[in-house]
């Protein structure tokens, strides 16, 4: 079959969606794609979902409709209200996209480390911006949480969405993540990775998954080097929007560690390899917790039993990071030599 031939029958077979009348119905239904490449010689398929497909480009477009419509349901947020986050970038434009949307307007406070593009992206939405110290310790009254909640407390009727101890968070996950891979894998998969940042999606996802298989999917983690929860050492973690520097008392609330069967720690040279190679070679532009968290399902396929279907998470897409995972200068100063890297260049 030739590629028009092969146009000309997918065409045929697709029905067109409706018309949508917000961005919103965007949200969720995202596709999935086996790796060819990366994955040849394994035991085990490994299916990316891919959460840039949202319009907002990442998995936290899910939580942020959630966790809007949810306060918004149950009066914790008035019309026209404003919406507080601290967010190292994916879900402060979720929720400044949503909040858009919804009317309300919307204060991210940030980390410096977040790229130059997340950043555009958030003041497109329209967001305010306000800058944090992200290595602040829990009981640090500068902490980006803390510095949220005093912000939040100064503006009258604001609200707190707290990602990271809302259960609006993983419900999200539970209730369409979940039932997602399910139907798209018709009930076939048999190990769900995804890295754990809030871990709102482990947690949704992962419950869902094991319950609906009556406890058979394995439930695999992907950490960064410098986060404590595959129980390493705290220290600098250059993957952004996953992993922790807290101990573990201080760990999400939302975190539900029992879901998850194991944890793996990807050193911080592979992510940013396995994200050069999935552009190279699969031709897919994602970013550097989809390359943490496809390292962790390759790993997991090559000890998998032969014929397991692997679903792995890829959160959001390659695009947010051009001046940071595709930049070799930047990969130097991050304490990598990129020339080791998928595609040998020099240049930025």
């Amino acid at each position: 079959m030739t590629y028009l031939d092969e146009r000309e029958t997918l065409a045929a077979a697709t029905v067109l969606a409706p018309v949508l009348s917000s961005v919103t119905g965007l949200i969720g239904n995202t596709p999935m794609v086996e790796l060819q490449s990366l994955a040849i010689g394994l035991p085990a398929r490994v299916l990316v979902k891919l959460e840039s497909r949202n319009p907002g480009g990442s998995a936290k477009d899910r939580i942020a409709l959630n966790l809007i419509r949810t306060a918004e349901a149950n009066g914790e947020l008035a019309p026209g209200a404003t919406v507080v986050e601290s967010s190292s970038g994916n879900t402060g434009i979720g929720l400044a996209l949503v909040g858009r949307l919804t009317g309300h307007p919307v204060i991210i406070i940030h980390s410096g480390f977040i790229s130059h593009e997340k950043r555009s992206v958030l003041l497109a939405y329209g967001a305010e911006l306000v800058e944090a110290d992200w290595e602040a310790g829990p009981d640090d009254p500068n902490n980006a949480r803390a510095l949220a909640d005093r912000i939040a407390a100064g503006i009258p009727g604001a609200w707190r969405s707290s990602q990271y101890v809302n259960a609006a968070n993983p419900a999200a996950h539970y209730t369409t993540t979940g039932p997602e891979i399910w139907r798209q894998t018709a009930g076939t998969v048999t190990h769900f990775v995804a890295g754990i940042g809030t871990g709102g999606t482990i947690s949704g996802a992962g419950r869902f998954l094991k319950e609906t298989s009556d406890g058979a999917v394995r439930v695999v983690g992907a950490d960064p080097v410098g986060s404590t929860y595959g129980g390493g050492t705290a220290g600098t973690i250059v993957v952004d929007g996953v992993g922790t520097r807290w101990p573990e008392s201080n760990w999400p609330a939302i975190y539900d560690p029992t879901v998850v069967d194991q944890v793996r720690v990807i050193p911080d040279v592979v992510v940013y390899d396995t994200v050069r190679r999935l552009a190279l070679e699969e031709a897919l532009l994602l970013g550097p917790s989809s390359g943490l968290a496809v390292a962790a399902a390759l790993e997991e396929a090559s000890v998998a039993e032969p014929g397991s279907i692997v679903v792995v998470i890829a959160p959001d897409g390659g695009g947010n990071y051009l001046s940071k995972a595709f930049d070799n200068e930047w990969l130097a100063t991050a304490g990598m030599n990129a020339d080791g890297f998928a595609d040998g260049s020099s240049d930025g």
